[in-house]
């Protein structure tokens, strides 16, 4: 007898949540079932997919060659299933979409309702990380990413760039003065990124950032900091453009900022043979021309 799907949709459960038991809380079924599922597979192949420990389960050589081809083939026949069910209708469903808090603040939460109005049938559920998250781990269609991607095997569609700002608010500006070139920020307050060393690579001729004197994994905070006259920071254009438009902040150093940097690019990434991809086709077309993000 082969194997059925919903087997082998239990195998991959096991090895993209790391264990049996967080398996079956994501799929709601007993443990029992789970285990019963792979060992049913593993027999009926006469090999070993997973080594298990008393704290984790780990992939075997054999496994992850039949994973990739499993994980590729249900893929391909749930498109295949979808297309023919949803002919000639609106794409349906649930799309698990990520994003940084700030992105998703100021640039995603004002197109829910039209992207809802255009399409009713798909529930939206967003979660905001300021890192890159794992799509399989967090069970995530697709991910809004700011800079270059470092996952290869996902499809990358950009959406535009961001430039970059250095910016402080009139009132820092006005306790501490106006750095008129680069070597002055070493006797200002820099405020900066915890975790991801990139963000705090400023987009200056001959500037290296030392320690900063404020630290936050949230670009929001950082801005929020920035407009409190605690110091200077280096924000994307998609989060601040109104800030400077409405003189709440002040750009700082523009004749030697470089540009187009590979952190000014936006896009969005997702696995290129997602069963989902007429609901992540669908949204990021709607997106795309409406972001603004200079």
């Amino acid at each position: 007898m082969l194997t059925r799907s919903d087997e082998l949709e239990i195998l991959l459960a096991v090895v993209d949540s790391g264990g049996f038991s967080a398996a079956a809380e994501s799929m709601g079924i007993q443990v029992a079932r789970v285990s019963r599922a792979v060992n049913k597979v593993e027999s009926q192949l006469g090999a070993t997919l997973l080594n298990r420990t008393t704290r984790r389960v780990e992939v075997t050589e054999e496994g992850r060659q039949f994973v990739e081809a499993v994980r590729m083939g249900l893929s391909q026949l749930q498109k295949a299933e979808e297309d023919i069910i949803t002919k000639d209708q609106l794409p349906k469903g649930r799309l698990r979409v990520d994003a940084a808090s700030p992105f998703v603040l100021h640039q995603l939460v004002k197109l829910v309702q039209p992207f809802k109005k255009a399409y009713p049938d798909i529930q939206l559920d967003i979660t905001s990380n300021e890192g890159f998250v794992d799509l399989l781990e967090k069970r995530t269609d697709i991910a809004i990413r700011i800079g270059q991607s470092p996952d290869s095997t996902l499809h990358a569609r950009p959406l535009g760039s961001s430039p970059l700002h250095i910016v402080a608010s009139p009132s820092y500006i006005s306790k501490r003065g106006v750095p008129k070139v680069v070597s002055d920020l070493k006797s200002h307050s820099l405020i900066g990124f915890s975790g991801a060393k990139a963000l705090n690579q400023w987009p200056l001729k001959g500037f290296e950032m030392g320690e900063p004197e404020i630290i936050s994994s949230s670009g929001e905070t950082v801005r929020q900091l920035v407009l409190a006259g605690n110091g200077i920071a280096c924000l994307s254009g998609f989060m601040v453009k109104n800030d400077l438009k409405n003189g709440q902040l002040v750009s700082l150093l523009e004749k030697d900022k470089v540009t187009n940097t590979s952190r000014e690019q936006v896009s969005a990434v997702y696995y290129k043979s997602s069963s989902v991809s007429k609901r992540i086709s669908a949204f990021i077309d709607f997106i795309q021309p409406r972001l603004i993000l200079k």
